[in-house]
């Protein structure tokens, strides 16, 4: 799949902001973990494989028809930034038990996931960054 539809897009990133929240409320690293394995997932075998865009397509099926569509590419760059950052989150649950740095870590890329829902993804300025600076 070479694109991916915007509401199968904005579906994971609501499920991420509302994962890292309630991790963070409950004060419940399990729930980040859980979020890292469903995106490692997404990232490997496509997003078709993430469990909450599964649990969404249902929901969306009227919308996907028609949809604006993101770039797969572009996709996949925010989802490994989006890992390495849950990766980070766990490791620091793992190594530091009771640290709100593993949350600290968490909380960014739920920031990320919420600016992208509001109209600006952080992923996609880093993206055309990283293109610039590779074609100079």
């Amino acid at each position: 799949m070479k694109e991916i539809p915007i509401p199968y897009v904005r579906a994971n990133q609501t499920g991420i902001v509302l994962l890292v929240v309630l991790a963070i409320i409950f004060q419940q690293p399990f729930l980040i973990a859980a979020l890292w394995a469903i995106q490692v997932i997404g990232l490997w075998q496509g997003v078709r494989a993430n469990l909450i865009v599964q649990l969404a397509a249902p929901l969306l099926h009227g919308r996907i028809a028609g949809a604006q569509t993101e770039a797969a590419e572009l996709q996949r760059f925010n989802n490994s930034i989006a890992v390495i950052l849950l990766t980070l989150s766990v490791v620091s649950f793992w190594l530091m038990p009771g640290s709100w740095v593993g949350y600290l870590f968490a909380g960014m890329v739920a920031a990320a996931a919420f600016v992208a829902i509001c109209g600006f993804c952080v992923g996609c300025f880093l993206y055309f960054q990283f293109k610039q600076l590779r074609n100079r």
